[in-house]
């Protein structure tokens, strides 16, 4: 699997595309800030082009898309523009960078960079999406208002896994990682996730994803056994490389608690533990089975 599709909406709002020479939007709507492979304009002069068409004030959320030539550059003219007009961007609250598919450029190959200046930038920016590890740089940081966090990319390195344990963040309610493969960045263990639990608190999530991981089963056993696992509304261990070990371990763990919602989709779950799941009293998603191949299994995402 591969992501093969931009997002349709953002925070329950319809995006649009916004290219060089374009104008502003009938409608509430979010922009998503497009550059094709060969686009002249510099990320800077795109994004001046928006703020001339659309009252910067006016913008809540914002998603850079694509960008020129995305496996060498990183977004750095996008976040030092948006942070060169923090003022006027006073009510800006949720930001997505690298809604990109394949075709653009596989998730393994996006070029990040740093987001600190942005997180200080904006003291009540309410969510944060970024798709893309490569070159991506985050250090512990205090920050009031963040209630999303979430990183999408095929190996997710443990540096940033330990900058938002070391981190401040009392609104979190949303946290959501991609841990992918370790052969396209991911170099974490159990014991990884377990200290980040531990520096988190997460009896106060209402969602908590470790998406993607080579280690779901590990995951999900440890994750049973949490007092606080019941406090979540959504568990989500999609896109991974579940089996019944993991399976088994939910299914008999006496912590789910209020539990509502866990996503296993991209699972290798036989049919007697799927049985046994979707007979907990809670929706258990359990979409796109898979078969190991020669006693291998494959997250989802990871070139």
């Amino acid at each position: 699997m591969t992501i093969g599709e931009y997002t349709q909406t953002y925070r329950g709002k319809p995006v649009v595309d916004f290219r060089m020479g374009d104008k502003a939007s009938d409608g509430d709507v979010v922009y998503r800030l497009y550059q094709e492979y060969d686009s002249e304009e510099s990320q800077g002069e795109l994004l001046a082009h928006l703020f001339s068409q659309v009252d910067p004030g006016s913008i809540e959320a914002l998603i850079i898309g694509p960008w020129s030539e995305a496996h060498d550059d990183g977004p750095e003219g996008y976040l030092n523009g948006l942070i060169a007009r923090r003022d006027e961007l006073s009510a800006l609250r949720a930001l997505f960078v690298g809604d990109m598919t394949y075709e653009d450029c596989e998730i393994s190959w996006i070029i990040q960079c740093g987001y600190n200046p942005l997180l200080e930038a904006f003291p009540l920016l309410q969510s944060l999406r970024i798709r893309g590890s490569s070159s991506l740089e985050l250090r512990a940081f205090e920050h009031a208002h963040l209630q999303e966090l979430a990183i999408e990319c095929g190996g997710l390195p443990s540096t940033l896994v330990e900058a938002i344990a070391g981190s401040k963040l009392p609104a979190l309610r949303h946290l959501e990682l991609w841990l992918g493969d370790e052969n396209y960045g991911f170099d974490g263990e159990l014991a990884t996730y377990q200290r980040l639990a531990q520096a988190i608190g997460p009896g106060r999530l209402d969602y908590l994803g470790l998406r993607d991981a080579c280690i779901s089963d590990a995951l999900a056993t440890w994750l049973a056994t949490q007092p606080w696992l019941g406090s979540l509304k959504v568990l989500d261990l999609s896109l991974g490389t579940i089996g019944d070990t993991g399976a088994q371990a939910l299914v008999e763990s006496a912590h789910l608690g209020g539990i509502e919602r866990i996503d296993l989709s991209h699972h290798y779950i036989s049919a007697a533990w799927q049985q046994k799941l979707q007979a907990l009293p809670c929706t258990v998603v359990l979409d796109d089975p898979e078969e190991e191949d020669d006693g291998e299994r494959y997250v989802a995402v990871a070139e």
